[in-house]
């Protein structure tokens, strides 16, 4: 059993999914958590609290991921693609879940989210060697997670993993034609 600050943050991780930030009451978020409202206060002592939590676990995740991107036998620009799917991860999850608190304007979502992008970005970039090439193959996998994460019917892919497969041959004609576009100017 998860403890109750976890059952608690993923209780507002879902509501927010499911059904969006005015629906992610305090008290239905400990309702869910199956808490009390003192016990939720306990550990989040207003709905910002709980948001700077959901902001923190997402940071914590995003950067094992780009730890495991920079570590990619097959290069950081092949792992972004080819983990740029929507799979129902704790990662998704609380992307997801910060988007929707994002797309309200909430200022500690959006900070987060550009962050993580940001750093995403930079690690891209740092293997890889050039800003605009990262910036493409960074707006390829963004353009693949949006597909699937808010378009993909209930247990359907909407990109098979044989368009993946040939999506990272274009990565691979990408990054190896990137010093011949910076050349040509």
């Amino acid at each position: 059993m998860s403890s109750s600050r976890e059952r608690i943050l993923d209780s507002f991780e879902n509501a927010l999914i499911r059904d969006g930030e005015r629906a992610a009451t305090m008290e239905a978020v400990a309702a869910a958590a199956e808490v009390s409202k003192g016990g939720l206060l306990y550990h989040f002592p207003s709905k910002e609290a709980l948001v700077e939590g959901l902001a923190e676990r997402l940071q914590g995740l995003a950067d094992k991921d780009r730890e495991s991107m920079t570590s990619a036998p097959d290069g950081a620009a092949r792992y972004y693609i080819r983990t740029s799917v929507f799979e129902d991860s704790a990662l998704d999850r609380a992307l997801v879940s910060m988007a929707r608190l994002a797309q309200q304007g909430h200022p500690i979502a959006k900070a987060s989210l550009g962050d993580i992008q940001d750093r995403w970005l930079d690690a891209l970039e740092h293997q890889l060697g050039d800003r605009t090439t990262a910036r493409a193959i960074k707006l390829l996998g963004d353009g693949l997670y949006y597909d699937a994460a808010f378009f993909a019917a209930a247990g359907s892919e909407r990109t098979s993993r044989a368009e993946i497969d040939e999506l990272l041959d274009v990565v691979d004609l990408i990054v190896a034609g990137r010093g011949h576009a910076a050349g040509a100017s």
